[in-house]
């Protein structure tokens, strides 16, 4: 990681250790998720990836030649940030968009070659960014962890 990017993140832990102990656990779970996304992003960097492709490649390597709406709605950003990604991922030649015979209307976003045989160099730049996050926590932790954030996922997806 960059010393950038370290500092950025110690400067967040000092912040939760000294500062803010006990402060809201939503908050917490955000500078956390900040945290995991420089960390990758600086492991993609080292690939010329940038994070906002990391997220739609993600989307794509799960379920390929879906419309650019859908795409906005899985990945949780609006279509015209989507628009503008897709369209510099297929200047990179990570991705094609195309109508479909029975379908002129919409714009339906298909991996190439080079955007499938990305997922073999990132996801080992995943994998290792959360086993780095880990480090020093027992297997025991990591499900309880685990655990409560799917069941807060659950009680917030479940709100009345």
């Amino acid at each position: 990681m960059t010393k950038i990017k370290a500092d950025e993140t110690r400067h967040i832990l000092r912040h939760w250790q000294e500062a803010v102990p006990n402060d809201r656990l939503a908050h917490l779970v955000r500078d956390a998720g900040r945290a995991y996304t420089r960390a990758l992003q600086v492991r993609l960097a080292q690939h010329n990836v940038p994070f906002g492709h990391w997220t739609f490649l993600r989307i794509l390597w799960e379920k390929d030649g879906i419309t650019q709406r859908e795409l906005s709605d899985r990945a949780g950003v609006m279509e015209p940030t989507t628009f503008s990604a897709i369209k510099n991922m297929e200047t990179l030649g990570y991705v094609v968009r195309r109508q479909l015979l029975d379908n002129k209307k919409n714009m339906y976003v298909f991996l190439t070659p080079l955007g499938r045989s990305l997922k073999k160099k990132l996801i080992p730049l995943a994998e290792e960014a959360n086993h780095v996050s880990i480090q020093g926590v027992s297997a025991a932790d990591v499900q309880t962890t685990r655990r409560v954030l799917l069941a807060i996922l659950n009680n917030l997806a479940n709100e009345a």
